[in-house]
């Protein structure tokens, strides 16, 4: 098997709980389930800018290992309201949508906080190995 690189910890919870936000096995890039939380911890109540701000971090993460988004071929999107699956959808589009990767959305009953309203997870293959 490949050797695996990870991104940093981003929170003591990582550490604590052993899993890795982001990881590149070989020449795949597997992106584990991202919130939507901004910068200062805060969390924007719309889905859509939820969404938007999941694909901003995904693509920070697919790049610290080598990526593109380009290079995504499949998202799983999880929402707590299936009211918000055109705005997620709609998250998904302005970033993905000239990708075409495989996706899949499936309403939830809750996240781990109460005001995250949306998780996308994400895999992409890369080109060589860095």
């Amino acid at each position: 098997m490949s050797e695996r690189t990870r991104i940093p910890p981003l929170s003591r919870f990582e550490e604590e709980a052993g899993f890795t936000r982001a990881l590149r096995a070989g020449n795949r890039i597997v992106v584990s389930g991202t919130v939507g939380v901004e910068e200062d911890g805060s969390t924007l109540p719309d889905a859509g800018a939820q969404a938007d701000r999941c694909f901003a971090l995904i693509r920070e993460y697919v790049e610290q290992l080598g990526g593109r988004m380009d290079d995504v071929v499949r998202v799983r999107m999880f929402v707590t309201d299936i009211a918000d699956a055109d705005a997620v959808t709609a998250a998904f589009t302005r970033t993905l949508g000239h990708v075409r990767p495989t996706g899949t959305l499936v309403a939830i009953a809750a996240l781990y906080r109460p005001e995250w309203k949306v998780e996308i997870e994400a895999e992409a293959v890369a080109g060589e190995e860095p």
